[in-house]
C-alpha cells in the first residue's frame, strides 16, 4: 500500500470572465505541506477544496482495513467514479493519499512537494506516526518515490518538484502555482 497524499486543482476564474479549465495535481509524502498549500490555494483562487479521506469516510468508499498501517483501504474505483463528473466540471482542489489513482486526462501540470527528511520526520512524529508507518514515509521521501511515481503516471513535461521546508517556501510555491495558472489562462483564452 502506498503512503502518499495528493491534491488536484481544476478550473481557474480569470478577471471575472469565462471560467477556463486547467488541471493541476500536487503530490508528496505525508507531512510535506500539500493540505496546507491546497487550502491556501483554494482561499486565494476561489476553488473548492475536497479532502478524499473525508469524502471516503462520508461515502464509505472503503475496500477493507490495513492492519499494518492502521488505516482504511480506499476503494479507488469508487472514488474516481465519485469525482469524475466534478473533475470534468472543474473548480476543485482534491487532497488525497496517492499518486497514480487519478486518470492522466485530469491534469495539465503536477507539482511534487519535497521536504528535508529531518523536518519530515519531526512533522510526522508530531502527527503520531511511529514504527513502520513513520519509517516507510521518510524512506518514501528519501528515495523520491512520489516524484518517480508521478513521472511514471503522467507525462514527464508536466511534473515539477517544489521545495516545501519553510513558510517562505509555501509562499513561493503558492505564487509559482498562481503565476502558472494565470499564464495558462492567457495561453488558452
Amino acid at each position: 500500500m502506498s503512503v502518499r497524499q495528493c491534491w488536484e486543482v481544476t478550473k481557474y476564474t480569470y478577471s471575472n470572465a469565462a471560467i477556463l479549465k486547467y488541471d493541476t495535481g500536487c503530490r508528496g509524502t505525508p507531512g510535506v505541506g500539500k493540505t496546507t498549500l491546497g487550502k491556501e490555494l483554494a482561499q486565494r483562487t476561489g476553488l473548492s477544496y475536497v479532502n478524499i479521506g473525508d469524502l471516503a469516510q462520508e461515502g464509505e468508499l472503503y475496500d477493507g482495513y490495513d492492519e499494518e498501517y492502521q488505516c482504511p483501504i480506499l476503494d479507488e474505483d469508487r472514488v474516481v467514479d465519485e469525482l469524475d463528473d466534478q473533475m470534468v466540471d472543474g473548480g476543485m482542489i482534491i487532497d488525497y493519499h496517492g499518486c497514480d489513482l487519478f486518470p492522466e486526462r485530469w491534469f495539465h501540470i503536477v507539482f511534487v512537494l519535497r521536504t528535508d527528511n529531518t523536518q519530515l520526520y519531526t512533522r510526522l512524529e508530531s502527527r503520531g506516526y511511529a514504527g513502520k508507518k513513520l519509517q516507510d514515509n521518510v524512506q518514501c521521501e528519501i528515495f523520491q518515490t512520489i516524484y518517480e511515481e508521478a513521472m511514471e503516471a503522467y507525462s514527464e513535461d508536466i511534473v515539477h518538484q517544489l521545495t516545501s521546508n519553510t513558510p517562505e517556501d509555501m509562499d513561493r510555491n503558492l505564487e509559482q502555482i498562481i503565476q502558472w495558472s494565470e499564464q495558462w489562462v492567457k495561453d488558452n483564452n
